[in-house]
């Protein structure tokens, strides 16, 4: 006889960033048990009322913050900004972006432009290298 598997089980935290919401506000029987990883794919695969909402309305944690205001996370750190938001509190701060806001999103436009700056020149480079045959180089070579 095999003995039986016991299910794999994650803490609250992971499920909750898993599923996208903020551990906090999701209820109470996510926020004190383990979660089977089965249970969170049934979540996944048809979500129920409570965790539509919260996707939809919040109060989202820091990551879905940052990525719907085009911040890092770590400009909103910067800016004091340690509380989750809810959709209408981002929605306000688009409407009427703050001076923080405007300045974290050009920081984060820059640091994207160098990232695929620097991307393009390491895809160049290995362009490069696949055409750099050391046969053709001795090639080359004789043929001078």
């Amino acid at each position: 006889m095999s003995p039986s598997k016991t299910p794999q089980t994650m803490k609250p935290a992971t499920a909750a960033k898993k599923l996208g919401i903020y551990l906090p506000a999701a209820p109470a029987e996510l926020q004190e048990a383990p979660m089977t990883r089965e249970t969170l794919n049934e979540l996944l695969q048809s979500p129920p009322e409570w965790l539509v909402e919260l996707r939809l309305n919040g109060p989202h944690p820091r990551d879905v913050v940052a990525r719907k205001l085009g911040v890092s996370i770590s400009g909103l750190a910067r800016a004091g900004v340690t509380d989750a938001l809810t959709t209408a509190q981002i929605k306000e701060l688009l409407e009427a972006p703050p001076e923080w806001l405007v300045t974290e999103r050009r920081i984060q436009a820059e640091v994207r432009e160098e990232n695929h700056r620097v991307n393009d020149i390491k895809a160049g480079k290995r362009a490069g290298a696949e055409s750099d045959d050391p046969v053709d180089r001795r090639r080359d070579a004789s043929a001078e």
